[in-house]
């Protein structure tokens, strides 16, 4: 999506800080002993009660066989993204980190945002994890500016996981937003400064980085969505809607 106008900036930025109220009040009902699927059935509820409707339930992305059968995607450890909550769903336990990757249409604009948070008390290691890929996405953000590259973006997110010492999921990536869930351009969380698409002002993009602790080599589930590690690595997920404007970029799911 390109913004042209005020009252579609208005929109989204309403439409993200709806989508932020929404993800921080899921990550407060973290805990062990919660279920995926009351973890998906308080998201739905939440976007209902705002009148607006959940982005992901239904959709049918891109080689996909299936419309996604939840409102919430929730990914434990090993599972990388799109993890499915409801169709079998799973207990939290301590220890585990969670990602949590969520999405709402408000006057007809889709906005999308993720993070990983602990479960209890979790590991060193994972709190490192989780810490490089959310500094990974401010530097993402940081070296999204209009007249520059994609590829400012994905070097920015590359250096920080790799120089934490952990790996990129280089298969998985951001992407445009806004008139639909997926659009283009594909936002690698790789490559180098100076290539890929230029970005503009107006520009709605979804960055998200996405690392893992071991090789980062990913499959898919038998369900068709859920992407996890081969090598059963963890993988933290973090991500943000921004709009390009002139001076720069803005967080538009930013609590």
């Amino acid at each position: 999506m390109t913004i042209t106008n005020e009252t579609q900036r208005v929109a989204l930025l309403e439409a993200g800080q709806r989508l932020a109220h929404v993800l921080a009040a899921l990550e407060e009902k973290v805990a062990p002993g919660v279920t995926t699927e009351e973890l998906d059935d308080f998201a739905e509820k939440l976007i209902r009660d705002g009148r607006d409707t959940p982005a992901f339930l239904g959709y049918t992305p891109e080689g996909a066989s299936r419309p996604y059968p939840a409102t919430l995607c929730v990914s434990i450890n090993d599972e990388i993204v799109h993890g499915i909550p409801n169709e079998h769903p799973k207990t939290l336990k301590e220890g585990d980190i969670v990602g949590l990757d969520l999405g709402l249409v408000h006057e007809g604009i889709v906005v999308d945002s993720a993070l990983t948070v602990p479960v209890g008390k979790v590991d060193r290691k994972a709190q490192q994890l989780m810490r490089a890929t959310r500094d990974a996405l401010a530097a993402g953000i940081a070296a999204a500016r209009p007249g520059g590259h994609v590829g400012d973006i994905g070097a920015a997110i590359q250096e920080v996981i790799e120089k934490a010492g952990f790996s990129v999921v280089k298969p998985l990536g951001g992407h445009g937003v806004g008139d639909r869930v997926h659009e283009e351009p594909f936002v690698p969380n790789f490559g180098r400064q100076g290539e890929g698409e230029k970005l503009v002002v107006g520009m709605v993009l979804a960055l998200e980085p996405i690392s893992s602790e071991g090789r980062a080599a990913v499959m898919i589930a038998p369900d068709g969505y859920t992407y996890r590690t081969k090598d059963g690595s963890r993988s933290a997920h973090f991500e943000h809607t921004i709009l390009l404007e002139e001076s720069g970029p803005v967080i538009v799911t930013k609590p």
